[in-house]
């Protein structure tokens, strides 16, 4: 009898270890993207939730958590469940950056596994509708006229428009006034109202929008997009700041079965229409990294970040 009963408990221990170890994903998915809705990153990472819900056949719901610079996504990140069933989307900027910028950051580089890159983000130095200035020269002639007087929008502290600014008026010896927004979201009215005299805001922001006029792209080659425009390395900047890099995120520890399915579901997406379709759109410049890949390039950029921060002198806020 004794025997009979442990064989039956036995029976249902096998029984309970699949049921216990559901596949995955066995719920729906929460995408989120530290960054307000409505911003190039937001319209991205929309169309990536649509494309990982395809592949995976499990609904994919999008949380915008912004604020702080991208701190307050990234850390609602680091603390989720690593089980697959939370993710992130959005730039390594608040994992690279804002550490050395943001009290309170509960997280590092080693806080995520990093899926893959997709794409990277450029930023321009723009000008609203009701600006006189019609080049970078006339643009930075008047910044070194009026030292201070002037001033300019980011997304944010220690984001990537915010440190390229200040990296080419360091390097050009120019003072202009940051006022720091939420997202290009809430930058671009400021801009187009006349609120503020100019914006570091991204490509995909401005792409489009005929009222608003980029004077310098922050790359090392004119942008196919504003083949007009001149670069920051034309103006003289030897060493810009590198653009943007988004991709997917996950809290650290996810089970190899899990993140190698996210892998591939994002590899794939970069071949989904509503993704391809919004990066056309936008004048994104598509980049893809396979997760090891931007890791590695995640890790250097924190380096180079916390060099060039200590370099420009800006504080912890």
């Amino acid at each position: 009898m004794k025997t009979k009963v442990w064989a039956g408990v036995a029976l249902a221990l096998a029984l309970c270890g699949p049921a216990a170890a559901q596949k995955w994903p066995s719920r729906t998915i929460e995408l989120i993207i530290p960054f307000p809705s409505g911003s190039g990153v937001d319209l991205i990472g929309r169309a990536v939730g649509i494309a990982l819900s395809s592949q995976l056949g499990q609904n994919v719901v999008v949380l915008n958590r912004d604020g702080a610079a991208g701190t307050i996504g990234f850390g609602a990140l680091a603390q989720a469940a690593p089980d697959g069933h939370t993710i992130g989307f959005g730039p390594s900027t608040p994992i690279a950056n804002a550490p050395y910028l943001v009290k309170g950051v509960r997280y590092n580089v080693a806080s995520f596994d990093y899926i893959c890159q997709i794409f990277e983000n450029v930023f321009t130095i723009s000008v609203g509708p009701g600006s006189k200035f019609t080049t970078a020269k006339e643009f930075l002639d008047a910044v070194k006229e009026s030292p201070g007087k002037l001033n300019y929008g980011h997304a944010g502290l220690g984001t990537i428009p915010h440190l390229s600014a200040e990296n080419m008026f360091d390097a050009l010896k120019l003072k202009m006034q940051a006022v720091p927004f939420r997202g290009d979201a809430p930058l671009v009215p400021a801009l187009l109202s006349g609120n503020i005299d100019a914006a570091s805001v991204s490509v995909s922001t401005i792409r489009g929008n005929d009222k608003i006029r980029p004077l310098v792209v922050f790359m090392d080659k004119r942008h196919p997009a504003f083949p007009n425009v001149p670069t920051a390395k034309e103006l003289g900047i030897a060493t810009s700041v590198p653009p943007g890099h988004n991709g997917l995120f996950a809290p650290k520890g996810l089970p190899a079965d899990v993140r190698s399915g996210l892998e591939r579901a994002c590899a794939d997406a970069m071949k989904h229409e509503a993704v391809t379709r919004i990066m056309t759109n936008t004048g994104q410049t598509v980049e893809y990294l396979a997760g090891s890949a931007f890791q590695a390039q995640t890790e250097a950029d924190y380096k180079f970040k916390g060099e060039l921060i200590q370099r420009l002198g800006l504080a912890v806020q």
